[in-house]
């Protein structure tokens, strides 16, 4: 036997392909993680101005006119309008000048990320020395003490994901990737809605409780981990009824590759490029962490849309996975030759 027969023999043509699939991903992760944070810049942060009327509109003009557009400026009516934006997650940042000083009020809200509240900060303070004047920075919504980087909510959503196509995973190498019939689709998708609420419950309580990294809600952070699972879950079985045990790369293809780099976590979407920042609130983990962040820091402010797009996800794995299962016990059963 030739070398070339012993490497055939112990590499099949299905396991090259598979291991080039793989070298693909990994290619896609690096150039993916890279390419979203390799040059972190601020971008149309939206930013909340109050100042009186007759300085407002040179004030919001000369703001939306730094170099490399970093702020999105709009004037609110008085500082408890812009506070109230700000809470709801409609502003990143706010302004109050202060006409009778020279010493202006930042409001920010760490909690939303910490990373962005920093930015926020550095433009602010910039400007406003451009024009010899100072700024005081306030946080109506601080980080918790354990989530000194509000990294935990990014973390805890990334968890549930890679729980989510595991578990489906392991369904598929158990008994073939794509279901036989519709009742094993069923019970697949029984199986994963099980583990899906033992996640969220356990997830919430190491995250909550037991570290103390995230305030807010146990039972609404909880709730949001069986919908990441669960949609993530559903997706990755829609995939491998889509496409076999190639379906598990997808999942990991939109989840982790495109999803992690895009969820906002390290970077808050107004820091990221923008290919990512379009796609980051249509995927599981972006959706997942800003839900996440606005359960724990603002009373559930902002949640709707996350909620909608995880609850799309979740709705159209199980029905794509429930129908490819009929479909494939329909081929199963067609006569030889029909």
């Amino acid at each position: 036997m030739t070398f070339v027969d012993e490497v055939k023999s112990a590499v099949t043509v299905r396991a090259a392909l598979l291991v080039i699939g793989v070298l693909g991903l990994t290619v896609a992760f690096i150039a993916s993680y890279a390419g979203a944070f390799h040059s972190p810049k601020p971008k149309d942060i939206p930013f909340a101005l109050v100042a009186p009327a007759q300085v407002s509109g040179q004030l919001a003009q000369r703001l939306g006119a730094l170099p490399g557009g970093p702020l999105d400026v709009r004037t609110a009516k008085d500082e408890a309008d812009a506070t109230r934006q700000l809470r709801d997650r409609g502003v990143d940042g706010v302004l109050v000048v202060d006409p009778r000083g020279t010493t202006d009020r930042l409001l920010v809200a760490s909690g939303g990320g910490a990373s962005l509240a920093q930015a926020v900060e550095a433009i602010a303070t910039a400007a406003e020395k451009a024009q010899q004047r100072t700024v005081q920075v306030v946080d109506v919504a601080p980080a918790a003490a354990g989530d000194s980087r509000t990294l935990s909510s990014f973390y805890l959503v990334v968890g549930w994901c890679v729980g989510g196509y595991l578990c489906s995973a392991i369904l598929a190498i158990s008994a073939g990737a794509r279901p036989a019939n519709t009742h094993r689709a069923l019970i697949r998708l029984a199986v994963l809605a099980v583990y899906a609420i033992a996640a969220g419950l356990l997830g919430s309580l190491i995250i909550g409780p037991v570290l103390g990294a995230l305030p807010g809600s146990y039972i609404g952070l909880a709730g949001l981990g069986a919908l990441v699972v669960f949609a993530v879950g559903a997706t990755t079985l829609a995939f491998q009824g889509l496409a076999g045990v190639v379906g598990i790369g997808l999942a990991i293809l939109v989840v982790v590759v495109l999803g992690n780099p895009s969820a906002g976590g390290a970077y808050p979407y107004p820091l990221l490029p923008p290919f990512w920042r379009a796609i980051g609130p249509w995927l599981p983990p972006g959706a997942g962490t800003w839900a996440a962040r606005s359960i724990a820091y603002f009373k559930g402010e902002s949640i709707s849309g996350p909620l909608q797009v995880l609850s799309i996800w979740a709705l159209l794995g199980a029905v794509i996975t429930v129908v490819l299962a009929r479909l494939n016990r329909d081929r199963d059963e067609k006569p030889v030759g029909a």
